[in-house]
């Protein structure tokens, strides 16, 4: 009888997704649940592509609180939320939030005498604060108390990941202070300036983007995969909205896109690239360094699957 040789790329898969399954069982994925059926001190939602805001969130729960993950709340259509106290973490794309927070909050049921957002950026937040507190009380949802923390800018058309990586961006220091902020229950809105203002309108007048909708995509004209692929599918896993899947052809992608480079940043051959679109639209598909990727070092790639994973 011929032996069957198992190639690297089969093995990778299959060791893959037996870790995926693994941790699920054994880490609890009804932990996401929890919440909701029992009344918990602090829960955190967070929406991360990168692991920025994971850490974060991890780091304003604490011990006693819980992070939930949206992508995750998304996919089960859960939307009652009911604790203490309720925070948001999220990134901000463009100044606004991710179409999928979006999405999220309209639909959400958030029951708590304190709710607080904490909203990433890496280089100008302009007046995202102003923008999620509009979004924000349109849903029914009125936030006590909204800040920003900087951190790694995660934006690669635009920032070398390997010299972001150098900055100090006092992220301990500004940690602690949102830290004592929310257990003093501060009622706050960071202060946003004029020119915050006219620096968004000058992106939102050179992007083209819909207020309405923020940086939504589509994933086939954004991003190309290269011959690179070994077919790990690592890209299946930490797509928030499930838009890669391995076929007989090899890795196909479809759908809205929320730019968050889940995918482009964690894939270990580097297989996913920007694809420049021909017509001229913006983004223009252009990196500046295409060796260089991120995630938060204080975040696993397994933890990324588990928090955007759309598969079970």
């Amino acid at each position: 009888m011929e032996e069957k040789v198992l190639t690297r790329r089969t093995a990778l898969k299959i060791m893959g997704s037996a870790a995926l399954a693994t941790v699920m069982a054994t880490s609890g994925a009804s932990a996401l649940t929890s919440c909701i059926e029992g009344r918990k001190k602090r829960v955190v939602l967070y929406f991360t592509g990168t692991g920025n805001c994971l850490y974060v969130a991890r780091q304003l729960a604490g011990k006693e609180g819980e992070i939930l993950s949206i992508p995750q709340l998304m996919r089960k259509k859960q939307f009652e939320i009911e604790a203490d106290e309720i925070g948001l973490v999220y990134p901000i794309y463009g100044h606004m939030p991710p179409n999928m927070v979006r999405e999220f909050i309209k639909k959400a049921q958030l029951k708590a005498e304190y709710k607080f957002a904490v909203l990433i950026y890496g280089m100008r937040k302009c007046n995202a604060v102003e923008i999620w507190d509009g979004i924000s009380r349109k849903a029914g949802n009125v936030f006590d108390y909204i800040g920003t923390i900087v951190m790694v800018d995660n934006w690669l058309p635009n920032f070398d990941m390997n010299d972001q990586m150098k900055i100090d961006k006092h992220i301990p220091e500004n940690l602690a202070k949102i830290t004592s902020d929310l257990s003093n229950r501060r009622r706050w809105h960071e202060p946003v300036t004029q020119e915050e203002r006219r620096q968004h309108e000058g992106f939102m007048s050179l992007s083209g983007l819909d207020p309405e909708v923020g940086f939504l995509m589509k994933a086939d004209r954004s991003f190309r995969v290269t011959d690179d692929c070994i077919h790990c599918g690592i890209c299946t896993y930490v797509c928030p909205r499930g838009n890669y899947q391995l076929t007989g052809q090899g890795v196909k992608m479809q759908g809205d896109c929320e730019f968050c480079f889940a995918c482009i940043q964690n894939c270990p051959q580097r297989a996913i690239q920007f694809k420049k679109n021909e017509d001229g639209t913006w983004p223009d598909g252009s990196e500046k360094n295409p060796n260089a990727r991120y995630r938060n070092e204080n975040v696993s790639l397994m933890e990324l699957k588990l928090a955007n994973n759309q598969k079970v």
